[in-house]
């Protein structure tokens, strides 16, 4: 394999706290929109991830969380301030 994958090393960015409680929501989002994305594109239920966000085996969770985590810390990486507004319905 020749492709070696580097991510920026965001190890010293910290989640903020206000964030690190909603990470459970957005990964559950996450899941749902690849789902979505599969089933429109005529991919169907053959996946056995294909199956509502809480009935995940807990490694495939980690791998959503992991997404958003490193989402939100390159967007303070890139200079972004994420501030909460009003409350949404989820």
């Amino acid at each position: 394999m020749s492709y070696t994958p580097k991510p920026i090393d965001l190890g010293g960015i910290a989640l903020p706290e206000e964030l690190a409680k909603d990470v459970e929501i957005i990964a559950k989002d996450v899941h749902e929109v690849w789902a979505k994305k599969r089933i429109d594109n005529g991919e169907g239920e053959d996946h056995p991830c294909m199956v509502e966000y809480e009935k995940l085996p807990e490694s495939k969770k980690e791998y959503d969380r992991a997404t958003v985590v490193q989402t939100i810390k390159m967007l303070i990486h890139l200079g972004y301030e994420i501030k909460k507004g009003e409350e949404r319905d989820v």
